[in-house]
């Protein structure tokens, strides 16, 4: 009875260390490990290697190493890549650097917000969007489309989180499709 007891409570915890590890997703081919940082995690994504090298030339990198909590929409490589022709070489201009951090910051939000935290605040809105800012002061919108949750920036680009919930030792990681561009 003491070895079944003890075979039972040692599957159980290997069945809830197993589902520890499958909560977070892998992202650009690596793990997010939940004890790293966003920077930290983010580095590792291939499908992240613009957006690294923005917060890196944003000057960005040590806030987004802090204590936070911080949620962020992160735009893949080819969300970057379907912005006008030259937008990203003329955004990681040194003279255009408050420009990057504005576009940056305002895929930033206080807080450690899930996917389904913000389902669940849009699905309950009287217009189905959920309002709320980045912390660059920019407005963005959230919106429930089938089984699927929409970032809306101000101009009204939507950028569908593709991964959510990559959870971070400092907030949490929403991978998005498109750029968000502030006004």
């Amino acid at each position: 009875m003491k070895l079944t007891t003890r075979l039972a409570t040692a599957a159980t915890a290997m069945m809830l260390a197993t589902a520890a590890l499958a909560e977070n997703p892998m992202v650009g081919g690596a793990p997010m490990l939940e004890t790293m940082n966003i920077v930290e995690n983010a580095v590792n994504s291939a499908d992240h290697t613009t957006l690294v090298a923005a917060v890196q030339a944003a000057g960005l990198v040590e806030t987004l190493q802090g204590p936070g909590p911080f949620t962020v929409f992160a735009p893949v490589n080819d969300a970057f890549a379907a912005l006008p022709a030259g937008t990203v070489e003329t955004l990681l201009m040194p003279e255009n650097k408050d420009m990057l951090v504005k576009v940056l910051t305002a895929h930033v939000v206080a807080g450690n917000w899930s996917a389904a935290e913000i389902a669940r605040m849009a699905n309950a809105a009287p217009d189905g969007f959920y309002h709320f800012n980045a912390v660059s002061g920019d407005a963005l919108s959230a919106q429930v489309v089938g089984n699927s949750l929409f970032i809306y920036d101000e101009s009204g680009n939507a950028g569908r989180v593709t991964i959510a919930d990559v959870n971070q030792s400092n907030g949490v990681i929403h991978v998005v499709d498109t750029v968000l561009v502030p006004r």
